[in-house]
């Protein structure tokens, strides 16, 4: 069995296949996980698998964030890109598309064309429209994850994706009465601004979308209506980077 781990800067995702050759998907949080399943032993990180409750395997594919920081003993590492394409093709079935990920601290857009990398782009050196960035306007307007998701009609304009200065923004917009819908759907929209400009530099006949952001509705409304294309999201979308481990061989 090989077992396919991404050690996100927000939630760690593992994905393997049991017996009868169905996939099994896990999420922690990576604080918790760090905490909790393991410990330093010189420089490496050694899980402790059996206290996930997790059996035997050949072998263990690393990607994410942690990947490095880890250190997993008897891990074998690859880069984010490579997983997540790779579980976008096992989880759409698609070999030709314009992937965009959008994690808790970084976006990236993919160009994978007849099963193979072509290009790709990343913004990692600032959280801006990150699933990080959202997370924290949301508590900025005393509202959970899944409600700021729902809006998207009438946003209010909001300049800036940097977190200090759009908390600045929304908290003015708030004592003007601008309304939470539409400093939520303001949010959204400002987030997807941000990485339209990324996609745009890539052929749109396929977009998938990957990474815990895909689980905002709104940010889906406002990306199709943007690029005037339907994006796919893809069903267990945040496990891409762990199931493209699982099935990653030497030479993908």
């Amino acid at each position: 069995m090989k077992l396919g781990i991404d050690i996100g800067s927000r939630y760690t995702k593992i994905a393997y296949y049991d017996d009868s050759g169905k996939v099994i998907f896990r999420k922690y949080d990576t604080l918790r996980f760090y905490r909790e399943f393991g410990k330093n032993i010189g420089e490496k990180f050694a899980i402790y698998w059996d206290k996930l409750g997790i059996g035997d395997f050949d072998s263990v594919i690393a990607t994410g964030y942690g990947r490095e920081r880890a250190k997993l003993s008897g891990a074998v590492e690859i880069p984010e890109i490579q997983a997540h394409s790779l579980g976008a093709m096992i989880l759409s079935g698609e070999k030709t598309f314009t992937m965009t990920d959008i994690g808790g601290q970084d976006v990236k857009v993919v160009r994978v064309e007849n099963g193979a990398v072509i290009d790709f782009y990343t913004s990692d050196r600032c959280a801006a429209s990150t699933g990080r960035f959202l997370e924290n306007m949301a508590q900025v307007l005393n509202i959970s994850l899944d409600e700021l998701s729902q809006y998207w009609q009438n946003p209010a304009k909001i300049n800036s994706t940097c977190a200090v200065f759009a908390e600045t923004e929304l908290l003015d917009k708030i004592s003007r009465g601008v309304s939470t819908e539409e400093l939520a759907a303001g949010v959204n929209y400002a987030s997807v601004k941000k990485f339209l400009v990324m996609m745009r530099r890539f052929p749109l006949d396929t977009v998938i979308i990957t990474g815990g952001v895909s689980l905002n509705d709104a940010v889906i409304k406002l990306l199709s209506n943007e690029l005037g294309k339907t994006i796919k999201r893809l069903p267990n979308a945040i496990y891409a980077g762990a199931i493209g481990c699982a099935n990653y061989k030497a030479g993908n």
